[in-house]
């Protein structure tokens, strides 16, 4: 079987990120720590996430990397001068087939998040363009995502990108 990270090419998006290099690509099985860790890092994330078991984020990432509807994708900075590149940024996108607006395909972005230390220089916004760009190119209708009420600055971010906040969201915790 091929999966996402075995197909695809070794770099989404290569791009200047505030004169340093800012790479896109598939996530791999060592890269669990780094997202795990940048999941973890806020306050909602941090009574969530457990760093010290990567155990269910192992079978999490098989069942993504295994379909290919499902990218996970992390972004890597290269320091400046040399040495070895960072885990720095992450999101999931998925893609739903649907029946509503005449069978249109959507997709789906979730765990957007960027090095708290590197917030503000437009990681984020080349990630979420390369998701649109992506979603388009596999005729998807529409993008959704949620965010939770309280992360403001993240609201403010989506809608400079051009999202709307057209419906409200529920979610059931099992």
């Amino acid at each position: 079987m091929v999966t996402n990270s075995q197909a695809a090419l070794p770099f989404l998006l290569t791009v200047d990120v505030d004169g340093r290099t800012f790479r896109l690509r598939h996530a791999s099985p060592s890269d669990l720590p780094a997202i795990v860790s940048l999941l973890a890092d806020d306050s909602l994330g941090s009574g969530r996430e457990r760093t010290e078991d990567l155990a269910p984020y192992e079978h999490a990432f098989e069942a993504i990397d295994a379909d290919p509807s499902h990218l996970l994708i992390v972004g890597e900075l290269l320091p400046g001068g040399g040495g070895e590149t960072a885990v720095v940024a992450t999101f999931q996108l998925s893609f739903l087939p649907g029946i509503s607006r005449r069978g249109a395909w959507r997709s789906q972005i979730e765990a957007v998040r960027v090095a708290d230390s590197l917030r503000g220089n437009g990681i984020g916004n080349v990630m979420v363009q390369w998701a649109i760009d992506e979603s388009r190119r596999r005729g998807c209708a529409l993008m959704q995502l949620t965010t939770h009420k309280t992360r403001l600055a993240a609201h403010r971010f989506y809608e400079r990108l051009g999202f709307e906040a057209s419906h409200e969201g529920m979610k059931l915790t099992l």
